[in-house]
């Protein structure tokens, strides 16, 4: 029987944790990690025009399936790709960045290489890279097992990307046994029932309450038990343009978007008026998601549950996942009378369709066009800013990169059309929206494979 290499054991290991696809471009010290994917019964190779849309591909497919591969090259390819992968960090996308690098017998002696400064020095890139990710590795024979171990865990445990690098003569070496197993994610017991313990005697004393869940919910699959808990509670819930359709927006419980002195004045009034917020995740309250800062929220009224810890007040209790502290609030006391409020409908469709463009008249056809199980995905600008505002019909996703706002996302981000499947999602029903201005389309052209992905324009 013949040894795993390094890269055989580094693209069963990612394939493992459910990522079936691998977007990149091919270059020469990374053909052995190409060649590792091509070889994969496990793994399929998805070619991109270039890094930036492999690594907005990757933060796409991420959104959607959990966690995603992507592949570059020493130096330029990396650096190319380091836009996305940054944008994946700051929007909290787990991707796993793997590079091939110069062999670690030029970079011994120090040879100059094409692909670097020419000055003989083999780490640049790779502090570089690490900056854009929660935690690197750079792989040997030795300790390939143990490294892959601590980067995937520490990768879920911030979901956000590892960055792997590989010098193209270890990946290709046999990699060294050694007993170690999965890293599995739990809250520290004592530390959840302590956290739970505050949170139910805050949210029992307070008049009112106010659930804020936030972006994190989404990327870790948790929408159903952030719903579930909330029904629990039976308080009002409200988003920010990150969280849009989160939940379906004609639940009884929700307030309606918030976005500071950009909301509707009732909801506006039930987030900032309310005694307790119960931010879920660690809601991101920047310029846009408030409104140029129009916000009128006071801190010290957060329960913040974020992804490893509890914040009340200055008060953290750490060791507690989000995952567990969403259970745990299922099973508080249902109060007596539960908070219900008047769904709004979809706007009506006003016009002929010979008349001018504004965005009255289009950002409502476009609400009335989608229907459930289609996901939105939504360019920086001026789709973002007129279709977030409406109410979409139920079973509608929307993704759009709110934070980091890289004008080009959206177009490689939909790759994942025909790539796999969300975990609540099946393929029937299933439908990509991508409405984008011709801003990006000037940006992007000729960057997708629209036969063999099925990007079909409609």
């Amino acid at each position: 029987m013949n040894a795993v290499t390094v890269v055989d054991y580094i693209v069963e290991r990612v394939a493992a944790e459910g990522i079936s696809h691998c977007f990149g471009v091919a270059g020469d010290y990374l053909f052995p990690i190409c060649d590792a994917v091509d070889s994969s019964a496990k793994m399929k190779w998805v070619g991109c025009a270039n890094e930036l849309n492999a690594s907005y591909a990757a933060d796409g497919y991420a959104r959607i399936r959990g966690a995603a591969m992507l592949a570059t090259t020493y130096g330029v390819g990396e650096l190319s790709a380091m836009n996305g992968v940054m944008g994946a960090k700051a929007e909290r996308s787990l991707v796993f960045h793997v590079v091939g690098m110069p062999s670690y017998q030029h970079q011994r002696v120090h040879k100059i290489t094409h692909h670097t400064l020419g000055d003989g020095v083999f780490g640049n890139f790779v502090d570089l890279s690490a900056g854009a990710a929660c935690c690197h590795a750079v792989i040997t024979p030795d300790n390939c097992v143990v490294e892959m171990e601590r980067v995937i865990a520490e990768a879920h445990r911030e979901n956000r990307p590892a960055y792997i690098v590989v010098p193209s003569d270890y990946a290709l070496a046999p990699v060294a046994p050694a007993d170690v197993k999965p890293i599995a994610l739990r809250s520290n017991e004592a530390a959840l029932q302590k956290a739970m313990v505050v949170i139910a005697e805050r949210i029992n004393k307070a008049k009112s309450v106010i659930a804020l869940p936030a972006f994190t919910v989404l990327r870790l699959g948790l929408q159903k038990q952030a719903q579930k808990a909330i029904e629990a509670i039976g308080c009002p819930f409200a988003t920010t343009l990150m969280e849009k359709c989160m939940i379906d927006e004609s639940h009884p419980q929700f307030a309606g978007m918030y976005a500071g002195a950009a909301s509707n004045p009732k909801t506006r009034q039930i987030v900032e008026g309310a005694d307790i917020v119960l931010d879920l995740g660690g809601v991101n309250l920047n310029d846009i998601t408030t409104a140029a800062y129009s916000a009128k929220l006071d801190l010290s009224r957060f329960i913040t549950v974020g992804l490893n810890d509890v914040r009340i007040g200055d008060d953290v209790i750490a060791g507690v996942r989000l995952a567990d502290v969403l259970a745990e609030l299922t099973k508080l006391k249902p109060p007596s009378a539960r908070y219900r409020g008047t769904p709004q409908g979809l706007a009506p469709v006003n016009g002929k369709p010979s008349d001018r463009i504004t965005m009255d008249a289009l950002y409502p056809r476009y609400a009335a066009f989608l229907r459930a199980g289609d996901t939105v995905v939504l360019e920086t600008g001026s789709t973002s800013s007129g279709i977030t505002p409406r109410i979409l019909p139920d079973g509608v996703r929307v993704e759009a990169q709110v934070l980091w706002g890289s004008i080009g996302w959206a177009t490689p981000a939909a790759y994942r059309r025909c790539d796999g499947r969300s975990r609540q999602t099946d393929r029937a029903n299933h439908r990509r929206r991508l409405p984008s201005a011709d801003g990006e389309r000037h940006r992007l052209h000729g960057t997708v494979r629209r036969k063999r992905y099925c990007l079909r324009p409609q």
